[in-house]
């Protein structure tokens, strides 16, 4: 794809300047940073500055000159702008896709449950093809967003666009270009009854997604060549993961008339059609499947709402509140009823707590329907299935119609309407990104004007596109490195999810820093502390929170009354299973004591990928904390013995009751795990986030803290 420069009209000037129409790299750097973090005003202020008096002015002398400069830089796919129907070609950006090098160690050819469809789908369709040929499944993701807060009513509807070749991880994260914008759909009021509106801007949106999307049609039907990174030529088709229910459309529109709105949009809402008697797939060969982030928008509407009306918005309010706060996880200091409009992301939050949250205030019926659908939430976000997940997913829907009926006893739901959808085969955070993205943060960069707000962010949005080409063009070339990302060799341990990082990193080492995007995920293993079966790293700053202690300090820094008991068990154990036998004084010695330390492990689904660290705090008693400040983790050696945890004491020789502890080595934690107390009926009033782990006997173990502690519930410690 980079190669495709050199076609540029202006590429006999790079052949002598890399960085035309700039004068060298550190114009074209300073150019970009004006461009990427300057307003227009701001940019012409910063040319008129008298500190140019003395030094000499860039090549650019206005702020148009500079966006004329970036504007001609070399773009792909260009824009067509009928009326209010902003797009480009689906099928030269999918050629983008499926030839951009950057993508070139992170790309599938064959039919394999890595697509975003089923593999057996995938296998019939290749089924229907030449032999030879290559399957480009085309993902697509559309959404309307306000782009305005509280005044103004702005919208934006953008349509993006992705290949199931791409490896999922590298799909799923917005920032690695995996996701392009085609169009933006035009919002139009149209001056019918209110009945009608919906229907009739529902056509529109299909009939300008059948404009967008004809060449992509017409390549699944007949076929086409495409180049990959390595510039070898497949013969593609272009199967769409699109809808089903073509059948029921074209059953309605022999019965009535599908201009006759009144009647149609009758007869379609009875089957549970939305009224449009053309989709833009109606002619797409090999649709199949369903794009819907059908999860979250269904708990948000259904489950959510079933759980506020059976236990109070405030009740569950006072639940997230006094939730204990973990590094790295949303708190809602705020609680949730009180939001308006959350985002997928803000939903998945929710998801990880509510089950343990609910449990006390409502039936125990009540709570296993709502566990089934979360349940099958996350067994649905696998990014690889396979039968025994299938048969989960089935288990999780059985389970939730055999106790859907304490749903109805509570009172939480009534009438008939609503059913749960096919599911995507990941989560909707990427498309809620993308809105961010490509309308939102584009949107703060304009005039605000309702004429023309649209193409002043697609030209913002084409600016930074090019700019970013161009300067992995400009890097490379400049450097005499090839345009063609090379295949290399998987390696064992994979802590970086940057395509393009990892390209860069390979060749030009010295270079990352200037790669945009996700930075690898610092690697523990390599310099950290491991445990005996090296399955998981520790990190601690080199200098430590408290320099010296003594144990006495320690007993009243930590209030830990027997500390010395405990410290003497332990150097006694250790050393009888060493064969050494140590003698220990506690009125000598000092210790070095840390308030947090970082735990790292790799992926429970893809062993070789390693997973961010995790802080785990334990800070000592303070004012803020009474009892400290300390997070929850797994030991090796204490075993699980189902989802309920309870407070352990033990007496002292005076009868007196204790909390029993132990010191354990730093190497023995296996696992940060979430405690979520038992709440009763009501919470009590006197509890809050930094106390209900001290206030609280018994604990939920929460298996639904994260997809990856949950699939490590679900099959280590089944």
């Amino acid at each position: 794809m980079l190669d495709r420069l050199e076609d540029d009209p202006y590429s006999y000037r790079r052949k002598i300047n890399r960085y035309y129409p700039f004068q060298d790299e550190g114009e074209w750097e300073l150019g970009k940073f004006l461009v990427e973090n300057l307003t227009q005003t701001q940019m012409i202020k910063f040319l008129k500055l008298k500190w140019f008096n003395t030094r000499e002015r860039p090549s650019f002398t206005t702020k148009d000159q500079l966006l004329n400069w970036m504007d001609s830089l070399p773009c792909f796919t260009e824009q067509s702008i009928p009326v209010e129907l902003i797009w480009r070609d689906a099928l030269e950006v999918v050629k983008q896709l499926f030839g951009d090098p950057i993508f070139a160690n992170h790309m599938t050819y064959i039919c394999s449950s890595y697509y975003y469809m089923s593999a057996d789908m995938a296998w019939k369709i290749q089924d229907y093809l030449p032999v030879g040929a290559t399957q480009v499944p085309i993902i697509l993701g559309s959404d309307k967003t306000h782009v305005t807060r509280i005044t103004g009513g702005l919208e934006m509807h953008p349509v993006f666009i992705t290949i199931g070749n791409i490896d999922s991880e590298v799909r799923s994260k917005a920032t690695l270009r995996a996701w392009r914008c085609i169009a933006y759909m035009p919002i139009a009021k149209f001056r019918v009854h209110p009945d009608y509106q919906s229907i009739l801007q529902a056509r529109l949106w299909h009939k300008c997604m059948d404009l967008v999307l004809a060449n992509l049609k017409a390549a699944a039907l007949d076929g086409c060549f495409m180049p990959d990174p390595n510039r070898h030529i497949h013969f593609v088709f272009t199967p769409l993961v699109a809808h089903h229910t073509l059948q029921l459309i074209v059953d309605t529109s022999r019965k009535v008339d599908p201009w006759d709105l009144d009647k149609f949009q009758k007869a379609a809402k009875a089957v549970g059609l939305s009224g449009v008697h053309m989709p833009y797939w109606h002619d797409w060969l090999y649709a199949s499947g369903e794009i819907l982030h059908t999860c979250f928008k269904f708990f948000a509407d259904h489950p959510l709402k079933w759980i506020k009306e059976v236990i109070g918005a405030h009740e569950l309010d006072n639940r997230f509140i006094i939730q204990h706060k973990r590094v790295g996880m949303r708190h809602f200091a705020k609680g949730v009823s009180h939001v308006k409009q959350m985002t997928g992301r803000e939903y998945r939050e929710i998801q990880r707590t509510i089950v343990a949250l609910i449990a006390g205030a409502t039936s125990p019926q009540f709570v296993r329907s709502i566990r089934a659908i979360v349940d099958f939430i996350y067994l649905a976000q696998n990014p690889v299935h396979s039968p025994a997940t299938l048969q989960s997913m089935e288990q999780a829907l059985s389970e939730f119609h055999s106790f859907k009926g304490a749903i109805i006893e509570a009172e939480a739901r009534k009438g008939k309407k609503g059913r749960l959808g096919t599911l995507m085969q990941f989560s909707a955070d990427t498309t809620e990104r993308l809105l961010i993205t490509h309308c939102k943060n584009p949107f703060s960069r304009t005039a605000h004007q309702s004429k023309d707000f649209t193409e002043q962010c697609v030209r913002l949005l084409n600016r930074q596109e090019s700019m970013e080409i161009f300067d992995l063009y400009a890097l490379l070339t400049s450097r005499g490195v090839s345009l063609v990302n090379a295949m290399h060799a998987e390696e064992e341990e994979v802590a970086i999810t940057n395509p393009a990082l990892s390209w860069v990193s390979r060749i030009l080492p010295n270079e990352v820093k200037s790669v945009r995007g996700p930075q690898p995920v610092c690697n523990h293993f390599l310099k950290g502390i491991l445990s005996g079966d090296a399955q998981t790293a520790f990190q601690v700053n080199v200098t430590p929170d408290y320099r010296s202690l003594l144990p006495a300090e320690i007993c009243t820094t930590y209030k830990l009354s027997n500390f010395n008991c405990a410290l003497a068990d332990f150097i006694a154990q250790s050393s009888s299973s060493s064969g050494e036998h140590v003698q220990w004084d506690p009125r000598y010695g000092c210790y070095q004591a840390w308030n947090k330390f970082r735990l790292q492990l790799h992926s429970a689904f893809q062993r070789c990928v390693i997973m961010p660290s995790r802080v785990v705090q334990a800070y000592p008693p303070s004012d803020t904390f009474p009892f400290g400040n300390c997070d929850a983790v797994l030991i090796d050696a204490m075993g699980i013995n189902g989802k309920m945890i309870e407070r352990a004491y033990t007496q002292d020789q005076n009868g007196n009751r204790l909390r029993e502890g132990a010191v354990v080595r730093l190497t023995d934690v296996t696992l940060a795990v979430e405690l979520i107390p038992c709440f009763s009926e009501k919470v009590a009033s006197d509890v809050s986030s930094a106390t209900c782990l001290e206030h609280y006997e018994r604990f939920f173990l929460n298996n639904f803290a994260d997809k990856e502690s949950y699939h490590t519930f679900s099959t280590e410690f089944a």
